[in-house]
């Protein structure tokens, strides 16, 4: 991978209103999200959302894909802010989640996409109810276009894995043709292009 594939990918994933920035380690990355977090208005509750999913007080990060020792190291950030830091129960947070953090699979430049394989529902959800998805790829993951990893997509449709292809925020135009964003996902999509080796 080349820094100029590097900055293709970033160029055409900024195109379609993605956030794309450069982190050395998952310590920046945590850090990142943390501050992304700070840095927003709390959420607002989904319109005839059950109180009981609606009503979660504070913040709330997401991060269902950690290990123990990577959701160690972001709970303690999140602690320090206050905020909640959930892996695993996404049902009972149908009403809205700040921040989701995950892991790309792939990034593909032709389209300034990134691939997630989403074989269980936590994930799946974190992609969805958060007002902003931050996606971790790794450089060496980003390839040319979906011709790439072709025999790796159907691998995972073999094994009727989910697999997500994003890009940039969730937008739709079904209503009378008026572009609405976030109105099936996430407001706001951050890539942290990781370089750690």
């Amino acid at each position: 991978m080349t820094e100029k594939d590097i900055q293709l990918f970033s160029d055409r994933a900024e195109a379609v209103h993605a956030s794309v920035a450069r982190v050395s380690s998952m310590e920046e990355a945590y850090k990142y999200a943390v501050d992304l977090c700070a840095e927003k208005e709390e959420r607002k509750p989904f319109p005839g959302c059950p109180k009981d999913l609606s009503n979660k007080p504070g913040k709330i990060i997401a991060a269902p894909t950690l290990s123990d020792d990577q959701f160690a190291s972001l709970k303690g950030l999140a602690d320090a802010k206050d905020f909640k830091l959930i892996k695993n129960n996404m049902r009972s947070y149908l009403g809205g989640v700040d921040i989701g953090f995950t892991f790309a699979d792939y990034g593909i430049i032709d389209t300034g996409t990134i691939v997630l394989n989403c074989p269980n529902e936590e994930l799946r959800l974190a992609t969805m109810v958060s007002e902003a998805h931050i996606a971790v790829l790794p450089v060496a993951k980003i390839v040319a276009d979906a011709y790439d990893i072709e025999d790796i997509l159907t691998g995972w449709m073999k094994k009727a894995d989910y697999t997500a292809f994003i890009t940039g925020p969730s937008r739709t135009a079904d209503v009378e043709r008026v572009l609405t964003v976030g109105a099936h996902g996430p407001l706001y999509l951050h890539i942290l292009l990781l370089e750690e080796v």
